[in-house]
This record gives C-alpha cells, sequence and structure tokens, in this order.
C-alpha cells in the first residue's frame, strides 16, 4: 500500500504495557524491558495512552525511538491538562509543554498527535475553534500532524466539520457503542479508534468483520470515503487523494488486540 496511489496503512494497539499479554502476545519469559521492541516488530505503529496521564522526558521518547525498527510510527496522546478543561482557549500553557516535553526526539517515528475529548465536553464552536488555533502546524521545521477525538453527539453539526476542515485536522473515526461515529474526510490522513472488539475472538473480531475493515481501510487510502460509515457533511466532496490511515484497536477486546492488528497488516500484504 505504497505506491503513488494510496497512502500508507499502519494497524496497531493502544500501549505496550498490558499483564494479560503475557502468554497471549508476548513470550511468557520475555524480560518487560523488550516488551516495546517485540511488539514493534510485529506491529507497526502503537497509541501511547502514557502521555495523556504523565509528562516524558526528551530521553524517554530518544529511548522508545531506539528500541524500535525504522518505519515504526507512536501516535502520542495529548495530555489531559489541555483537553480536560471548561475553557479550551486557555490550553495554551499545557500544549506548548507537551510539545517541549520531547516528542520530536522521536523523529521520523513521530506520528499523530491525538486530542481526545471527555464525552461530557460540548462543541462550542468559538472555543473549540480558539483551541485548535494553539495547536502548532509545526515545530523547528517538523510537520505535527494533529487529530481529534470528540465523544460528544454535540460535535455532529456540518459546522464541527467546516471549522476541523479548515484547520486541516482530521477527526477520529469512532466504532464505539456510544461515542459518535463520524467518516467526514477533514484532514490529509484518516485516524480511526475500533472498540467493539471481543476477548472471546482470537483475532478480536471475527474474521469477515476484519476483511470488512480492511477493505474500508484501502477505500480510505486510496483517498475515498466507505459508503457504509456515516458522514455529518454528506453533501462535501471530498477530494479523492491518496492518504495515510492509521488504524488502533482499543479498549474491548483488549487481549487479543495485538493479533487484531498483525490480522489486518497479512490482509493488506495478501
Amino acid at each position: 500500500m505504497t505506491t503513488a496511489k494510496h497512502g500508507i496503512i499502519r494497524a496497531g494497539m493502544g500501549g505496550w504495557t498490558f499483564e494479560p499479554w503475557r502468554g497471549t502476545f508476548y513470550p511468557e519469559k520475555l524480560a518487560h524491558a523488550r516488551e516495546l521492541s517485540y511488539a514493534a516488530e510485529h506491529v507497526p505503529t502503537i497509541e501511547v495512552n502514557g502521555t495523556f496521564y504523565r509528562t516524558q522526558t526528551p530521553k524517554t521518547f530518544a529511548k522508545w525511538a531506539s528500541e524500535t525498527p525504522d518505519g515504526f510510527v507512536f501516535a502520542l496522546k495529548g495530555p489531559r491538562y489541555a483537553v480536560n478543561r471548561r475553557v479550551l482557549a486557555e490550553a495554551g500553557d499545557s500544549i506548548q509543554r507537551f510539545i517541549e516535553s520531547g516528542p520530536l526526539e522521536l523523529g521520523d517515528k513521530l506520528g499523530p498527535l491525538l486530542w481526545q475529548f471527555a464525552p461530557t465536553k460540548k462543541f462550542d464552536a468559538d472555543d473549540f475553534g480558539a483551541f485548535l488555533n494553539l495547536l502548532p502546524p509545526s515545530v523547528d521545521g517538523v510537520k505535527l500532524r494533529h487529530v481529534l477525538e470528540v465523544r460528544h453527539e454535540s460535535f455532529c453539526t456540518p459546522d464541527f466539520i467546516a471549522l476541523a476542515r479548515q484547520h486541516a485536522m482530521p477527526v477520529v473515526f469512532a466504532e464505539h457503542a456510544s461515542y459518535p461515529a463520524i467518516a467526514d474526510i477533514t484532514g490529509d490522513f484518516v485516524y480511526a479508534r475500533l472498540q467493539k472488539g471481543s476477548d472471546a475472538e482470537k483475532a478480536c473480531y471475527a474474521p469477515k468483520a476484519l476483511d470488512r475493515w480492511t477493505e474500508r481501510l484501502k477505500t480510505w487510502s486510496a483517498g475515498g470515503v466507505p459508503d457504509d460509515l456515516p458522514r455529518v457533511d454528506d453533501k462535501h466532496k471530498t477530494p479523492k487523494k491518496p492518504r495515510d490511515v492509521f488504524v488502533y484497536f482499543i479498549h474491548e477486546g483488549k487481549i487479543r488486540a495485538p493479533q487484531a492488528a498483525m490480522a489486518i497488516m497479512q490482509r493488506l500484504q495478501g
């Protein structure tokens, strides 16, 4: 999926430290210090949740980069201090501290920066627009890729989609029991979080579901929009151009999430 007609598709999971993965994904006797490098040998991307809860250091980011192969990409959650606030327009200092904490140490392994908002956070065009204005498009000549995860139904309005499109920032497509599913294309890449898996399935999702998701990912990477996913502004004609796609298996079915990511990558290679 790396030709000029398609973007790169990467499938992964959330994090690499999860005790139930020992014996189901990691070998039983694998040293804990080897978990990241082992995971990165089997999936091309991981979404990091730890950056949401605590500030990392440049040394930590550099260490992560050193333990992963060429072509591997980290998606980083922006800090909760920036998104969990009543007035988003006041998040500038928190955003700046995050940017200065060292994510650029990842080099070309720095992927999207995920800004995840609480399910109780409602859409306020002025305040949300002010927040988007605070997100730097680049730092020290390095382009930053921001992506927005909104989880309140008030965001299901063309006004929000237009705002995200104005800033060229993708909106997460969330497959979730209660969060809104928004498949509108608003940026130059696509980011999906699949959260309806099951530990009872060998690969988190049933084979037919993985087949269907593989086809959707291919459609996105070729510049299209899957016709079976809901859009808020279905009148907008999305420019057809190749887009990189990031998809993560999160939360439900977490024990088998690595297997789901690997199953997707195997389908793409087949």
